[in-house]
């Protein structure tokens, strides 16, 4: 038996309950029976219910449960049987109403609600004892009204706790679908275009057999990357339940380290020559999230050579420590091209700037570092660099580590 069928049992079981005391009852406790047994009924049921809503039986409780109290006549003893057990179960309905409804309907219902739990029920049985006094009445009042704010606090704190959570499922939805875009941005795009400025130039000229060969492979190559880094992304977009349970998440950092590669594959299937001056040991320790970002910003700057600067005959991409800066150690990267910012025969006309999607993505990166970047004209032609301020803690542990050693 599956453990939803055992709580529907169980709650048939404490419904059929409820009335039960009732048949050795007079006559005219049926109706008190029957309101415990509706409120049981409505706050032990799961929510939302196919066929009718929250706000709709938690309404229809509270009426029955002021017309009970107005209309039921006998004795003080029957009333206050099942008093506890209609209690519990409108407090519990209330919270749920608070937490669960949207704002208005939250506060119209649950005022209701709130009404009967606290004025209602105990008027029901103080009102029916022998010799009713106000002191009873004001006293039972007090306690349930005690009662009843205090499941309006727990149900307002709860209802808070939602909020934030559907607004950090919202907020990590959106971070996954901006990192998708970068990604797609960055490393697909550059792939494509590689492809198909290899796809021109191969128009363009007439290929011997073995050039045709290099080509047609270093098309395969861009391609297979660019189909890795879309596996990539589907693979992040995937729910986490649905990922094999040992298979641990996908992760892709590039830095420093990758951007020999990459010079490198530009100058093979871009047909101008690259140059990285990188020093083999700079003098301040880079952490990842500075590394990815300077590799993010050679990789677009890249890619807009290829897209706007054909006419280039050279690039140098510069990756430098600077010292004295205002807010301390920075990395200094910096990517520079001798095409003047036209491309007669490119991809997306003679404007580098075009559409300006990935420059503006790429600033927006740099600037949540504390950094800057530019992109314009130079004496020689067109640079893109950005200055990123490497935080204290990183030197702070560099240092520790040197002193170690």
């Amino acid at each position: 038996m599956t453990r939803s069928r055992v709580r529907a049992f169980l709650c048939v079981v404490v419904v059929a309950m409820v009335p039960a005391p009732a048949i050795l009852a007079p006559p005219h406790a049926l109706v008190v029976a029957l309101s415990a047994t509706l409120a049981v009924a409505v706050a032990l049921t799961r929510w939302p219910h196919r066929r009718i809503g929250l706000a709709t039986a938690a309404s229809v409780v509270a009426l029955v449960s002021y017309a009970v109290t107005f209309v039921y006549q006998g004795r003080h003893q029957f009333a206050g049987l099942w008093l506890p057990v209609e209690m519990g179960a409108l407090l519990l309905l209330f919270g749920r109403v608070v937490r669960r409804l949207p704002g208005r309907q939250a506060a119209v219902i649950g005022t209701a609600l709130g009404i009967a739990t606290a004025v209602a029920l105990p008027l029901r049985l103080t009102l029916r004892m022998p010799r009713p006094t106000a002191e009873a009445s004001v006293i039972a009042c007090l306690l349930s009204f005690f009662a009843v704010v205090t499941v309006a606090a727990v149900a307002l704190y709860l209802r808070s706790l939602d909020d934030r959570r559907v607004r950090a499922v919202a907020d990590a939805r959106r971070a996954q679908r901006l990192d998708t875009a970068r990604d797609l941005h960055d490393f697909v795009a550059h792939e494509v275009t590689g492809i198909v400025l290899e796809a021109q130039a191969a128009q363009l000229g007439d290929l011997d057999p073995h050039q045709a060969r290099e080509l047609a492979v270093r098309v395969e190559e861009a391609g297979l990357r660019a189909l890795a880094s879309t596996d990539h992304m589907v693979s992040a977009l995937r729910d986490p339940d649905e990922r094999v349970a040992e298979e641990p998440p996908p992760t892709r950092v590039y830095g420093l380290a990758d951007l020999p590669d990459l010079v490198g594959r530009f100058s093979a299937t871009g047909g101008i020559p690259a140059r990285l001056d990188l020093p083999g040991d700079l003098a301040l320790p880079v952490p990842p999230e500075i590394g990815s970002t300077a590799y993010a910003v050679v990789l677009e700057a890249l890619t807009n050579v290829r897209r706007h600067a054909s006419a280039a005959t050279r690039v140098v991409v510069a990756v430098a420590s600077v010292d004295g800066a205002a807010d301390g150690p920075a990395l200094r990267v910096s990517v520079t091209d001798d095409g003047g910012g036209t491309s007669p025969t490119g991809l997306a006309g003679d404007d580098r700037h075009g559409g300006g999607t990935g420059l503006i993505g790429l600033a927006e990166r740099v600037r949540a570092l504390g950094g800057v970047l530019h992109a314009g004209r130079q004496a020689e032609g067109w640079q893109v660099g950005a200055v990123l301020p490497v935080p204290q803690n990183a030197r702070s542990h560099s240092a520790r580590s040197r002193a170690g050693r």
